[in-house]
């Protein structure tokens, strides 16, 4: 998803004289070719975010259109207030993009983990959260973020993710993505870790030819809410929701809080799978620790099997 993200910021460079590209000392070799286009535009703000953030803010208020990239709990929890008075107070033209969101970093431990990121954002009024699942979800919402007024905060992966979604015609902020049709179970997620879900989902048509239908939120502030209602109709017979991150303040909190206020009677079960609330200390590949959190496809599909 890197590799998308500095594609897309070397097209906009072309297509733009008002974007500008501030990093945190990393990928420096990735934005190259942004930086034979517009040298001029891309600042390497060092190991400094709460500053590389506060410059942002300004150069949005003076009619600049900043895009900030760094790791993300270095660009989120590090630098709350500076989004918290610089950007979002103002309302200004700010995407924050957090690489290695998530356990993209699994192997460096609790300090490169981002687990609390969009609780901690989603408090500020005004600022756009979204969690693109692959590459072709990120795209779209880059392009459509710098058609917008106001910040944005976007949390992708690191690289080398599949894409899932099945019509990027129909992408959109605030609506959903189909990965997979089905009417039996719905999971519903955000981020890359969907491609753990695809893959239970196919592994039960395989085993029990029942249909998962799998989607992607793409954004949690803006909800797709019309999405709930329509599902609530439907007959399934369990909701499961999938994101790595904690669940105070993520999607399974959000899901549950919505059905609460709008829901008076449900025929169906929830199921939040997310990350523990405690530090993760034990090292290892992002897969590992996802087999470890049971929140792997083998997991998922062990939680399936119940309903079929």
């Amino acid at each position: 998803m890197r590799n998308t993200f500095a594609r897309e910021m070397t097209i906009f460079a072309k297509e733009r004289s008002d974007v500008v590209l501030l990093s945190g000392d990393i990928g420096n070799r990735m934005f190259d070719d942004f930086k034979i286009i517009a040298p001029e535009r891309f600042v390497n703000c060092g190991i400094a975010e709460a500053s590389m953030m506060s410059i942002a803010s300004g150069m949005a208020l003076s009619g600049l259109r900043p895009v900030v990239y760094t790791i993300t709990p270095f660009l989120t929890s590090r630098c709350f207030e500076q989004i918290k008075i610089g950007i979002a107070y103002h309302n200004a033209n700010v995407i924050i993009v957090g690489t290695g969101s998530g356990l993209s970093y699994a192997e460096l431990g609790p300090t490169h983990h981002s687990l609390e990121d969009i609780g901690i954002l989603s408090t500020l009024p005004g600022l756009r959260i979204l969690a693109p699942c692959d590459s072709l979800e990120l795209s779209a919402q880059l392009k459509e973020s710098l058609s917008f007024d106001g910040p944005t905060y976007i949390r992708i992966g690191k690289k080398g993710e599949p894409n899932l979604i099945q019509n990027t015609i129909k992408t959109s902020i605030g609506k959903i993505n189909l990965i997979k049709d089905g009417c039996d179970i719905l999971i519903m997620g955000i981020g890359p870790i969907l491609g753990e879900a695809l893959e239970a989902s196919n592994n039960i048509k395989s085993v029990f030819d029942k249909n998962v239908k799998v989607v992607s939120l793409g954004s949690i502030e803006p909800l797709d809410e019309s999405f709930l209602s329509e599902m609530v109709e439907k007959n399934f017979k369990c909701w499961i929701t999938l994101e790595e991150h904690g669940f105070n303040g993520g999607v399974g909190s959000k899901i549950n809080n919505w059905l609460i206020q709008n829901v008076k009677k449900r025929n169906f079960d929830v199921i939040n799978l997310c990350t523990p609330n405690r530090f993760i200390n034990k090292l290892g590949k992002q897969n590992y620790l996802r087999k470890e959190l049971k929140l792997d496809s083998a997991a998922i599909f062990e939680i399936i099997r119940k309903y079929v």
